[in-house]
């Protein structure tokens, strides 16, 4: 999927009680909600939760791996991203998490940040990840 073939309907929803939130993940590590992102893409509605986590950049000796943070996706969706939907009636087919080691705008190429991806379905009210 590329940004070309994405129609962008973008709504930034700027919930100031959400906005910044910081969230402590099972991995240890910190992340703090940048932006919520939505938009159609191929008929489907996509939500897409962005986060930094500065700590995740790479090139420090002791970043966590992606290994180290697998675990925090499903965390993530389940424990913040559930009720958020559910919070502002956001009707969503796919849900997108990002955790980045600093803010990266939408859609942009930045080679020095790290950046980890996952998406996931709802379904009966649950997580499912889709293996992105």
């Amino acid at each position: 999927m590329t940004i070309s073939n994405i129609s962008l309907v973008l709504a930034v929803l700027t919930a100031t009680t959400a906005q910044g939130q910081v969230l402590d993940l099972p991995s240890g590590t910190q992340a703090a909600l940048h932006e919520v992102l939505v938009d159609t893409v191929d008929d489907e509605n996509w939500v897409r939760f962005r986060f930094v986590a500065p700590v995740i950049d790479r090139t420090t000796e002791l970043a966590p791996s992606y290994a180290d943070l697998e675990g925090d996706f499903p965390h993530i969706c389940t424990d913040f991203v559930l009720g958020y939907v559910t919070d502002f009636a956001l009707v969503a087919d796919k849900i997108a998490i990002s955790l980045a080691d600093r803010v990266v705008e939408f859609g942009a190429s930045d080679p020095d940040a790290t950046q980890y991806f996952e998406v996931f379905r709802l379904e009966n009210a649950d997580c499912v990840w889709e293996g992105f």
